[in-house]
């Protein structure tokens, strides 16, 4: 299924024939806890539950067990000024279920700091809050003076 333009046909050229689909699947990190063999992908909303198995298994070579669907509906807001109601994009939530033995779990994008240099962040922070609440201390037996005014 594709919504693209193909190339003019012209006589006596080479037929160009690219497949491009419109299909899309997105990773998403679930705010609840799941199964380590469940693996929820955003898609697009044209997709079946047999086009994401299909897609899953020809590209990525993932052998899938179960796929569920959900569609989400977009939020609703109105503008109280100008009186009108937008409406967000629906999305379509993709719960895919891999075989017992196989785990997921996302790549460590952001490993830890250093423990040294987590701890000397730490401490510039704290010197940083005593040195604000000693300059608003200043102040405190003048009560409505700018804390700008004080020297």
């Amino acid at each position: 299924m594709s919504t693209r333009w193909y190339p003019i046909f012209q006589r006596n050229g080479p037929q160009l024939r690219v497949f491009l689909p419109n299909f899309w699947l997105k990773l998403v990190r679930t705010p609840e806890p799941q199964p380590k063999n469940v693996i929820t992908f955003i898609c697009s909303m044209e997709m079946t539950k047999y086009d994401i198995k299909n897609y899953l298994a020809k590209i990525y070579s993932l052998s899938v067990v179960d796929v569920r669907t959900r569609v989400a509906l977009g939020e609703i807001k109105r503008d109280r000024i100008k009186n009108y109601i937008t409406k967000d994009d629906d999305t379509k939530y993709a719960y895919v279920t891999l075989p017992k033995d196989q785990k997921f779990g996302f790549p460590n994008l952001f490993p830890e700091k250093n423990k040294e240099k987590k701890e000397s962040e730490d401490r510039a922070i704290e010197d940083s809050k005593k040195g604000f609440k000693n300059f608003l201390d200043r102040n405190k037996s003048r009560p409505g003076t700018p804390s700008w005014f004080s020297i």
